[in-house]
């Protein structure tokens, strides 16, 4: 059966069950905790027969969470699924796939070696005399890229082919299990311009066939192009459902940001509104590139000054700081550190010229939970405290107890292991250690993430003096207060692109919010909010 016929096979029988129920999928009061935290808190999600819904929210907001539960990587703690009109529980992604919901990751999850053919057949071969049937399963693979105007050999090996074919192989995969819900998990990350707009094509033709789409994306402009309902998540939470038609940009980013677009509260942070006093350019870069995700990106930092990144995820905060840092590779664009030309090839690069950077995945990229707080504090200054191989304890001890009294780490010890304190204990650990270090520049991003009220407050102060006492700092928070009450200056970056920079008392909710969700530039300081 020719893919054509299979989409008008699959029209038929949605169009039978619509005209009986236009909910496909139900997730309603959906809890999960981890560990005692919660990651879902009455969560809640509809996707209508041939709809093509939205689900948007910010890092753990709990959307890969609640996909998760509905492909059955993990389980709900309690809640109630319906799909298809009855009771739906998936015991693995699998058997999910088997009962019509397929999913297209972010992440490419095919096998590389093998054929284009093989992956999108892998699991349902053809078989003709108990063997399998080459001819039929490459005239469907054809047939199926066919449909993203991708015409190649797919005998041929799919790690010989690009990032972006290989993405489109996935989503015909994807199609090929005739499913009746896709979930596109980011599935333009890796695409030009003239293959997002096939995507989309290929979007709108599943839709005219009845099958339902759960786009995931942060990019606001897609949403509008091919989505009919959006759902948008904040801390676990569904905080707002609505026709996309019926909600504006600055909206949706007021939502996912937990933010009042009519009232803005004063001082919400400890930082309550800068007035430092700032010196000579620490750090200036230009023309910053790298692939897609960060383009032609100029900003500086001067000593004593907080300059703030804002964006949504996605925008290109996090990888602009990491090429500042030597994490990753520039491929165009210069950087001046202290006046002279700075080229990082790795973190130690930077580290080694006065820069320090706090990851935001604390526990992935910043601490090490089975060494102890004095390991964990000291570890970017050990060659310096080692000698032919011996670690100088005595001096290594001055300087733990030091950091540990001035920012005030709550530990029984310097060897207490640092995954036994809080998260917020565990942050001033890592900013001790690059304050250990005497930097001339800070990158911080996401410093208060995960963290209490509390240690929040405490961290935010620590800041504010380290910059009023000359250190330059680049802060990236998600957290909208944080950066219009802690900057002397915020950078706004859309998509990999700076689209505004707001100075002083241009620096307010209105005109920040406007940029993330716009892109406008200056010429909207100051003016109301409008959809």
């Amino acid at each position: 059966m020719s893919f054509t016929t299979e989409l008008k096979v699959a029209r038929d029988m949605v169009s039978a069950t619509a005209s009986q129920n236009t909910t496909l999928l139900s997730m309603q009061n959906i809890n999960k905790a981890f560990a005692g935290i919660p990651a879902l808190t009455s969560a809640s999600l509809e996707v209508g027969v041939a709809e093509v819904h939205a689900l948007i929210g910010q890092n753990g907001a709990g959307k890969s969470t609640l996909i998760k539960i509905l492909t059955g990587y993990v389980s709900r703690d309690t809640g109630d699924i319906t799909f298809d009109g009855g009771p739906f529980q998936a015991r693995s992604p699998q058997d999910a796939q088997a009962k019509g919901i397929s999913t297209i990751y972010q992440e490419i999850n095919l096998v590389p070696y093998r054929s284009i053919t093989e992956n999108i057949c892998l699991g349902r071969e053809a078989r003709r005399f108990g063997l399998l049937d080459w001819k039929t399963m490459h005239q469907e693979a054809r047939s199926l890229m066919a449909r993203f105007n991708i015409d190649i050999d797919v005998r041929k090996s799919l790690d010989s082919f690009n990032t972006a074919t290989q993405q489109m192989v996935a989503i015909a995969r994807a199609i090929g299990f005739k499913a009746k819900l896709v979930i596109m998990d980011e599935p333009t990350s890796s695409l030009d311009e003239r293959e997002v707009n096939v995507l989309f094509d290929v979007i709108r033709q599943l839709k005219q066939s009845g099958i339902s789409v759960i786009f995931v994306s942060h990019k606001l402009d897609e949403l509008y192009a091919v989505c009919d309902r959006v759902t948008i998540m904040r801390d676990g939470r569904t905080v707002k459902t609505s026709d996309m038609k019926s909600v504006s940009k600055i909206e949706l980013v007021a939502s996912m940001l937990g933010r009042d677009i009519a009232q803005v509260s004063k001082h919400a942070t400890a930082f309550g509104g800068r007035k430092g006093k700032v010196g000579d350019v620490v750090l200036e870069a230009k023309n910053l590139s790298a692939g897609h995700k960060v383009q032609d990106i100029s900003l500086s930092v001067r000593r004593g000054e907080i300059v703030g990144l804002a964006g949504l995820l996605g925008a290109g905060r996090t990888e602009t700081a990491r090429l500042v840092f030597g994490a990753d590779r520039i491929h165009n664009g210069t950087l001046t550190l202290n006046d002279k030309p700075f080229k990082p090839r790795e973190p130690i690069d930077a580290i080694d010229q006065g820069i320090g950077f706090s990851s935001e995945d604390r526990k992935l990229e910043g601490i090490i939970p089975d060494m102890s707080v004095a390991e964990n504090m000291t570890l970017a200054l050990m060659p310096q405290l080692t000698k032919a191989g011996i670690v100088d304890e005595e001096q290594q001890r001055v300087i733990v107890e030091k950091f540990i009294a001035r920012l005030g780490i709550k530990c029984s010890g310097p060897s207490q292991r640092i995954r036994e304190l809080s998260g917020g204990n565990q942050q001033k650990v890592l900013l001790a250690r690059w304050l250990a270090m005497n930097p001339k520049l800070l990158i911080l991003d996401e410093p208060t993430r995960g963290i209490d009220v509390g240690a929040k407050a405490e961290i935010q102060t620590i800041v504010k003096e380290l910059a009023d006492q000359g250190l330059g700092v680049l802060m990236i928070s998600s957290e909208l207060e944080e950066v219009i009450e802690g900057s002397d200056r915020v950078f706004v970056l859309r998509e990999g692109h700076k689209v505004a920079e707001f100075v002083g008392k241009q620096i307010n909710e209105a005109a920040v919010m406007t940029a993330m969700a716009h892109g406008a530039e200056d010429n909207t300081i100051g003016q109301e909010i409008k959809p």
